[in-house]
C-alpha cells in the first residue's frame, strides 16, 4: 500500500513508519511496545486500517493494546514492584484494558488484587466497576475499608441478604469471603451464614422510554450536544435554546446541531436541556430489541439527586448514564428526562410512491 505523506505527521518519516509497521508485524517486543508503536503510527496519520493491513493487527486489538499500554505506564508511575510489572508483560493486556475506568492510585490497588487472584479480564471487568461505584459512597459502609477487595466482598454481602434462594445466598457469601480485605468484611460476611433474614432488594426504576409515533407531536427544538463519547464542557458548554410563544419558534446562533422533539409534558417542563445521542445498549438498563441509536434528554438544571431517576455524570473522562440508590459522591450533571427511540418506518419506500388503488 501506497502511503499519502500529506496524512503523515513530518516529525515520522515514511522510513520510519515503514521500520515500526516492519516491527509490529514480526512483534518485536512485549505487547507494551505494540500498543506504544501503534498510538506512535495512529498520531503520525495512519489509520487503524492501514496498521491492520501492514501488520495483521486489528483496529479493536490496537485500541485494546494502546490503552493497556497507557494503563501500564500509569502503574509505572505508581512505583510498583517489577514483579507485579513482569506479571502484566505476560501478557495480561486485556486485564489491564479493564482498569482503564479507575484513578491512577485506584489502578495500583486494583491491579495488585488481580494478580494475587489470578483473575481474567471478565473478573477484572467486575471488580473495576465495583471498586469506582463503591469509592463513589459518601459514606462507607460500615465493616468495609476503602479497599477493591471489601468493594467486591459488600456487593456480594449486599446481593446475599436479598436471596431467599439458600444455593444462589451460598454462591454469594463465598465469593464475598474469597475477596474480602479486612476482617471486618470477613466477619460481616460470615454473620449471614447464620442470619438467614432477607432484606427486600432495591430495584432500579423503569427508564423514561418513548417513540416518537405521529409527526405532530413534534413541536419543542433542544439543542444536540452530539454522540456519546462526549466529556463534560461538550455538554455543559451547549448554548440553551428559549422558545418564543406562541409557535414555540427559536432563534439560535450557535455553530451546533439542534433536534425537534414532541411536546410531551415532561419534554415542555425541562427548564435546560440538551440532547445527547447513544446507542441502546449502553445504556445502564438493557432495552428490549436490537441494539440502535436512541437520544436521551437531560435537563440540566436539574442536578438534585433522588431515586427515582438517572443521571448524567463524569467517569474519567467521558460521560455515561447511571442510576444511584444512594446519593452518590460525584458531580451530577443532569437529570435525564426521557430515553426516545426512533420512529419505526416498516417500508420506506411506500412514504415515497404515491397511493394506489384498484377499481
Amino acid at each position: 500500500m501506497n502511503y499519502n505523506p500529506q496524512d503523515t505527521s513530518p516529525q515520522l518519516s515514511e522510513e520510519q513508519a515503514e521500520e515500526l509497521m516492519r516491527s509490529l508485524l514480526h512483534k518485536e517486543g512485549t505487547w507494551v511496545d505494540w500498543g506504544k508503536t501503534c498510538q506512535q503510527l495512529q498520531k503520525a496519520g495512519y489509520n487503524s486500517q492501514t496498521i491492520f493491513e501492514k501488520t495483521g493487527f486489528q483496529a479493536s486489538q490496537q485500541n485494546l493494546i494502546i490503552v493497556a499500554a497507557q494503563v501500564y505506564d500509569s502503574l509505572l508511575d505508581g512505583q510498583v514492584s517489577e514483579d507485579l510489572l513482569s506479571y502484566y508483560r505476560g501478557p495480561k493486556s486485556d486485564v489491564l484494558y479493564e482498569l482503564r475506568i479507575l484513578k491512577q492510585n485506584q489502578r495500583v490497588t486494583v491491579a495488585k488484587l488481580a494478580k494475587d487472584k489470578s483473575l481474567d479480564h471478565l473478573e477484572t471487568k467486575d471488580i473495576a466497576k465495583t471498586f469506582q461505584t463503591f469509592s463513589l459512597m459518601p459514606q462507607l459502609p460500615p465493616g468495609f475499608t476503602l479497599d477493591p477487595g471489601d468493594a467486591m466482598a459488600y456487593q456480594c454481602w449486599k446481593q446475599a441478604k436479598q436471596k431467599k434462594d439458600l444455593q444462589a445466598r451460598t454462591r454469594l457469601i463465598a465469593k464475598g469471603l474469597k475477596y474480602a480485605s479486612s476482617n471486618t468484611a470477613r466477619g460481616a460476611i460470615e454473620k449471614l451464614l447464620s442470619d438467614f433474614t432477607v432484606t427486600p432488594e432495591a430495584s432500579a426504576p423503569l427508564m423514561p422510554l418513548y417513540r416518537v409515533e405521529n409527526q405532530e407531536e413534534i413541536s419543542r427544538i433542544v439543542p444536540l450536544a452530539g454522540n456519546l463519547p462526549l466529556n463534560k464542557n461538550q455538554v455543559l458548554g451547549v448554548e440553551k435554546i428559549d422558545t418564543v410563544s406562541p409557535f414555540n419558534y427559536v432563534n439560535y446562533h450557535n455553530t451546533g446541531s439542534v433536534v425537534p422533539l414532541p411536546s410531551w409534558q415532561s419534554v415542555l417542563k425541562a427548564v435546560d436541556p440538551v440532547a445527547i445521542l447513544c446507542q441502546s445498549d449502553g445504556l445502564p438498563q438493557s432495552l428490549t430489541g436490537k441494539p440502535e441509536d436512541v437520544l436521551v434528554l437531560i435537563d440540566r438544571a436539574v442536578t438534585a439527586w433522588d431515586d427515582q431517576s438517572y443521571f448524567l455524570v463524569e467517569e474519567g473522562e467521558e460521560l455515561t448514564f447511571k442510576w444511584f440508590a444512594e446519593s452518590p459522591s460525584c458531580p451530577l450533571l443532569g437529570q435525564v428526562i426521557i430515553v426516545l427511540r426512533p420512529k419505526k418506518i416498516f417500508d420506506e419506500n411506500n412514504l415515497l410512491e404515491p397511493w394506489q388503488m384498484d377499481d
